[in-house]
């Protein structure tokens, strides 16, 4: 999990909150980006892509829009292929909402740990 902290943006934010009345919101006009990954080594019974994407679309839903991604390499000339998963999931964090106690991260950290569950599960049957 990486959060991007723009300096430029966190400035930006700071001077319109240091602008605004006390009981007036900031705007909502500045993000961070909140990334969450999870990587599968080389596995030798790879699931189907698809059935897969739909799976966690299931689990991560809206809030958690999740893309998964498969790198096929091969070591040597008589080597089958090996393909490995990588499972990347984007999501702007709104500095407004995380200054007035909005911002739920909770649910969104909730569904990356069952994202990370249903792969623990599935990954032994990948591996045999």
């Amino acid at each position: 999990m990486s959060l991007e902290v723009e300096p430029r943006v966190l400035l930006a934010f700071e001077d319109a909150v240091v602008d605004l009345p006390d009981t007036e919101d900031p705007p909502d006009a500045f993000q961070f980006p909140l990334a969450l990954n999870w990587g599968l080594p080389p596995l030798p019974h790879s699931p189907d892509l698809l059935i897969l994407a739909t799976e966690l679309a299931g689990i991560g839903g809206a809030e958690l829009p999740l893309e998964i991604q498969a790198l096929d390499s091969i070591a040597m000339v008589t080597d089958a292929p090996a393909r490995s998963l990588a499972i990347t999931a984007r999501v702007p964090l709104s500095l407004a909402r995380i200054f007035t106690g909005e911002e739920r991260l909770c649910e969104l950290l909730d569904r990356a740990q069952a994202v990370s569950e249903f792969l623990l599960d599935r990954v032994p049957s990948w591996l045999d």
